[in-house]
């Protein structure tokens, strides 16, 4: 399978989240039948170890067995994947994503440090080791409405021209001026935006979706996406019911009650039904009951049954 161009990273991606039993460890059986499942399903791709694959809990054993197991998967089914290979410490994402490099991923994803913000120069000089240690795989940078630093179009294009190896990014996206900044100064890179906002953002100029959608329904998510293509006012009017499920019954769990993210994301893999994943987080992040999810279930499917009732 050869590295994608920025050109090529586009659509609907899904992710491959992590099974945690009572002990706190992944329960690895499950999650080989959850990225069996995943390939075969014909997204335009999967990832791995984002923020909804809590990389940030794994130990580099751990990472190497999901990052494997999901290569010898997506290689097998002919499925485009991307490795996350980020990490808090900038020497161990480096050794990350010597080892992605070696399973000849799609793209390789990677955080630029943050403990302290870096300035240009040295954001610049990060991304050159990280392209380096690549071997010629294209990266993906996250850079999410929590990052000590959100990068503006202006050091998005700076950043191009000192990295040509930066193929992506993963974004909050903007509004259409800032689309009209990014097609200015980002030429070649692949933009990529919250799920819940893709129509919008393809309408704009985004490519694709590291998709919380697809967290509740991949093959839903999916069909959506393929509706973008051709028939986008249909798309949008589905974005604005999808919109409101997350307004008013998912961002809830974040803005009041003080969940993380990526529990939401759990939380709507349990509500869609279609992976085997539970609400489990790993220590020190809280689970939303799945009690929530048998509540939540019959409201998503009265509100966007386009997505809830995909089926192969």
């Amino acid at each position: 399978m050869k590295p994608m161009q920025a050109h090529e990273i586009a659509g609907n991606w899904g992710t491959v989240m992590l099974p945690i039993r009572e002990d706190d460890s992944i329960d690895f059986v499950r999650l080989e039948q959850l990225v069996d499942r995943m390939a075969a399903l014909g997204l335009n791709g999967i990832y791995t170890n984002g923020t909804a694959g809590e990389f940030y809990t794994q130990s580099e054993e751990e990472f190497i067995r999901v990052s494997e197991l999901t290569a010898d998967r997506c290689h097998r089914y002919g499925m485009p994947f991307q490795i996350g290979a980020s990490h808090m410490s900038p020497q161990l994402s480096l050794e990350r994503i010597k080892r992605a490099a070696a399973y000849r991923p799609s793209a390789i994803q990677v955080v630029l440090s943050d403990w302290f913000p870096l300035q240009d120069d040295e954001a610049a000089d990060c991304l050159k080791r990280m392209a380096e240690a690549a071997d010629g795989i294209g990266l993906v940078l996250y850079n999410p409405p929590h990052a000590k630093r959100v990068l503006t179009p202006e050091a998005y294009g700076k950043l191009k021209k000192e990295v040509p190896g930066l193929v992506g990014i993963k974004c909050a996206g903007g509004d259409a001026a800032w689309y009209a900044a990014m097609k200015e100064y980002a030429h070649g890179i692949s933009i990529f935006v919250p799920g819940h906002h893709l129509a919008t953002g393809i309408a704009l100029g985004a490519h694709g979706a590291y998709s919380n959608v697809a967290c509740l329904q991949p093959l839903g998510a999916q069909r959506w996406y393929d509706t973008m293509l051709t028939d986008l006012p249909k798309a949008l009017e589905l974005e604005s019911r999808i919109q409101r499920f997350m307004a008013n019954h998912i961002a809830p769990f974040i803005m009041q009650h003080g969940y993380c993210n990526a529990a939401c994301d759990k939380l709507m893999s349990v509500i869609g039904g279609v992976a085997d994943v539970g609400c489990r987080m790993r220590w020190p992040y809280r689970s939303i009951p799945a009690s929530e999810a048998e509540r939540l279930r019959p409201v998503a499917c009265e509100l966007i049954p386009e997505i809830m009732n995909a089926s192969a």
